[in-house]
C-alpha cells in the first residue's frame, strides 16, 4: 500500500497571525507534522501543500522540497481541504505517481506522534473510507447538550433525559483533527460527508490540541516549555 503524507498549511491565518510558521517550543509549527512524516516515509512520499511563498521558504530550509505552489483558486478562504488534497493527488498520477491511500497532517496537531500514526494506519484497509483520529467528548448530547424546541424551551439532544450520571452516557467522539487515513477511491467517488465506512483511531484528549486561537497558542506553548 503506497501512501501519500500530505500537510497542508495555507497562508494568511487570521486567528493565529503566520501559524504554519510561527515559532513553538524553539521550531516552526509546520516542522513538528514534518519530524512525524520523516519518521514513517522517506521526503519523496511527503507533499506540503502551500500557496504561500513564505511558508515554502521556510519548508524548504528544513530540508523538504516543495513540490508544487497551490494554485489561487486553493488559495482562498473557502478553498476546503477536500479539493486540496484531490489537487495533490491529480498532481503526483500526472507524473506517473499513484497512491492508495492519503495520511493527511494537519500542522495544527503538533502533539500527535509517528506511533499514533502508525496506530491508525494499522486500521486502515481498502474496505473503509476513512480512519480518523478521535478523543471522547467532554460535552455529551445524552446529558449536557441541549437544543430548543418549537416552543423555544430547551429539552436534551439525544435520548429520553434518563441518565443522571455522566458515566453512565454512551461514549460520543469528537474528531481532534490530527490524524485522517483517507481512501483514494473513496475521495474520488465524493466528498467526506458522504464516507459510510469510517473507523476511529481514539486519543487522549490531553494530545488533541487544534491550534486555532492565540489562547491555544499560548497554552500548548506553556505545557511544551513546562515538559521541556
Amino acid at each position: 500500500m503506497r501512501l501519500l503524507y500530505l500537510i497542508p498549511a495555507r497562508g494568511g491565518s487570521k486567528g493565529i497571525p503566520h501559524k504554519n510558521i510561527k515559532q513553538l517550543s524553539g521550531k516552526p509549527l509546520i516542522a513538528y507534522s514534518i519530524d512525524v512524516a520523516r519518521q514513517l516515509t522517506d521526503d519523496s512520499n511527503i507533499c506540503v501543500s502551500t500557496d504561500d511563498d513564505e511558508i515554502m521558504q521556510v519548508v524548504t530550509s528544513y530540508g523538504l522540497t516543495v513540490p508544487f505552489k497551490r494554485p489561487d483558486f486553493l488559495a482562498t478562504d473557502s478553498a476546503g481541504t477536500y479539493e486540496v488534497i484531490l489537487h495533490a493527488i491529480d498532481f503526483y498520477e500526472n507524473l506517473g505517481v499513484s497512491y492508495d491511500a492519503v495520511v493527511l497532517l494537519q500542522p495544527t496537531s503538533p502533539l500527535r506522534t509517528a506511533r499514533q500514526v502508525t496506530e491508525a494506519i494499522g486500521l486502515y484497509d481498502k474496505s473503509v473510507d476513512a480512519v480518523v483520529s478521535v478523543c471522547e467528548s467532554p460535552q455529551n448530547p445524552y446529558y449536557n447538550l441541549f437544543e430548543e424546541n418549537r416552543d423555544g424551551y430547551l429539552r436534551i439532544s439525544k435520548g429520553d433525559g434518563a441518565f443522571r450520571r455522566r458515566q453512565d452516557t454512551p461514549p460520543v467522539w469528537m474528531f481532534n483533527g490530527a490524524i485522517y487515513v483517507f481512501n483514494v477511491e473513496s475521495l474520488r467517488k465524493g466528498y467526506f460527508d458522504s464516507f459510510k465506512k469510517i473507523r476511529k483511531y481514539v486519543m487522549p484528549l490531553d494530545m488533541s490540541v487544534d491550534l486555532d486561537t492565540l489562547t491555544d497558542w499560548m497554552y500548548l506553548e506553556a505545557v511544551m516549555n513546562k515538559r521541556k
